[in-house]
């Protein structure tokens, strides 16, 4: 084989791995099922089903608003009864092919159907790459209300709304606070995963994204980058430790680079119950 015969192998099969990337980046994302069994679920309630969502980042080519509002009706199709999303709505990607305005990035969200209603943090990139208000008044005009630091009752549920750690926006005790001086199972939304290494014992279940799971998972190395103080021990998926549960979801959208690498966007039903003797 001639030296330019391989170059041509070898730009040919890069070809083919970026196009796989791609195309793994804006698949529809995968539907990932999980139960958990909480302490303080009411007497006689049915269990919720919980749709987990997290890191939209609206931005071109790869999650323009109209792939943002074909996947909310992926996720309606599950029937929900609440719909939690994890933050990173915007995308800040310097080689995006457009922005978008918070009321276009929010606009699609209007159509999530939820029984119990759609409850939000916000992320590092609304904090630290966009306008952190804009987004918030956008999201509420659409029927999503977002949590900052506060709690409030859906159904059985106690769900506390965690700003981002990542930017210096969360008040962790401030939160707990608020979510014990609810009825109810807990439950934490948190953008990232971090503050699950302190979660008090009596928040059975912590939900958050920020990861992408590492969205560049490289075989035989592993993730290109997790997002996380932590490495690989809150990356990605169902973690259970101590008696509290966390489920980490690799979002919806990318960041950096329109690219997946066996990590490819998901987003999670948990159906929550009480606990049997």
């Amino acid at each position: 084989m001639t030296f330019k015969r391989f170059l041509l192998i070898l730009a040919a099969l890069l070809i083919l791995l970026v196009g796989w990337c791609y195309w793994s980046a804006v698949a529809d994302p995968v539907v990932r099922e999980a139960r958990a069994a909480l302490p303080n679920y009411p007497a006689g309630q049915a269990p919720v089903r919980v749709a987990l969502l997290s890191d939209i980042h609206v931005q071109g080519p790869d999650m323009p608003p109209e792939r943002l509002a074909r996947i909310v009706e992926q996720v309606n199709a599950q029937r929900p009864d609440l719909v939690l999303i994890a933050g990173d709505f915007i995308g800040t990607r310097s080689l995006s092919t457009r922005h978008y305005s918070p009321a276009e990035i929010a606009a699609p969200l209007r159509g999530l159907r939820a029984r119990l209603g759609v409850l939000a943090v916000l992320g590092n990139h609304e904090h630290l790459h966009g306008d952190a208000r804009a987004m918030r008044a956008a999201l509420t005009a659409v029927g999503v209300r977002v949590l900052a630091n506060e709690a409030v009752q859906a159904g059985p549920l106690s769900v506390g709304g965690l700003d981002d750690q990542v930017s210096g926006h969360n008040r962790d005790n401030q939160t707990y606070a608020a979510m014990r001086a609810l009825p109810g199972a807990r439950v934490l939304l948190s953008h990232g995963p971090d503050t699950f290494a302190t979660l008090p014992p009596d928040i059975g279940l912590m939900l958050a994204g920020h990861t992408h799971c590492g969205q560049i998972v490289l075989p035989l190395y592993g993730a290109w980058d997790t997002g996380s103080v932590y490495g690989e021990r809150y990356r990605c998926g169902y973690i259970e430790q101590n008696g509290r549960r966390l489920i980490v979801t690799a979002g919806l959208g990318a960041s950096m680079l329109p690219f997946r690498l066996l990590a490819p966007p998901d987003f999670w039903m948990v159906t929550i119950g009480p606990r049997t003797r």
